[in-house]
């Protein structure tokens, strides 16, 4: 049997498992939504981020990488956390700041965490168990990529500066602290500068046609 075909091996999710996943992205929504005011600016902003809330969607599926061998239930993992960040940050900003406003956005997320969820799921479980190195340096890369778009976000929609310096640090930091090699390394944070634009386009792409 072959690395990859032991790595595929289906170990599906528990009851227990699956619960964690969301009570766990319960509590995240909640910490996000008050870390916004517990944080120094440009750091707070972070907090309001698609890419801290897809970054505990890859760490879902990194912490699950050598307990479930299903990629498809590695996925779901990391989709139940992230729709429980965003049912999570929103229902506190109904509950706890006087309302969370139009249910547009809301919405909007939820659909996102239905997307970048599994992708970022397996993209962690990728980096933590994947025998092969383009699984890990895509991995790492996506998750760097993710950061760079908001760095993108914060200079060229917004023109905070601060906040940009900020995301691209994370964006540069987190392929370096997390491959295993320098050649990872390099690979990765390439990978990841390649992504910045391509998830950039994507995302704020949509959110700007729904703003307008």
């Amino acid at each position: 049997m072959t690395p990859t075909m032991t790595f595929r091996r289906a170990t599906n999710l528990t009851t227990t498992t699956l619960t964690a996943c969301v009570v766990a992205g319960l509590a995240l929504g909640v910490l996000t939504n008050l870390l916004q005011g517990w944080l120094p600016w440009p750091w707070s902003q972070l907090a309001n981020s698609g890419g801290v809330w897809s970054a505990f969607a890859f760490v879902t599926g990194a912490v699950l990488a050598h307990r479930i061998r299903s990629l498809r239930s590695l996925a779901a993992a990391g989709a139940l956390t992230e729709i429980g960040l965003v049912v999570g940050y929103y229902g506190y900003a109904e509950v706890g700041r006087g309302g969370m406003g139009s249910l547009v956005f809301p919405l909007v997320w939820l659909v996102m965490a239905c997307i970048a969820g599994p992708v970022f799921g397996v993209a962690g479980a990728w980096w933590r168990r994947s025998p092969l190195r383009w699984q890990r340096v895509a991995g790492l890369g996506a998750l760097g990529g993710l950061f760079g778009s908001e760095c993108l976000h914060a200079w060229l929609t917004l023109g905070y500066t601060g906040q940009a310096v900020a995301t691209g640090s994370v964006a540069c930091a987190l392929p370096l602290l997390l491959a295993g090699t320098w050649r990872e390394r390099g690979l990765s944070v390439a990978a990841a500068f390649l992504a910045s634009p391509l998830a950039y386009a994507a995302v704020y792409g949509l959110l700007d046609k729904i703003s307008a």
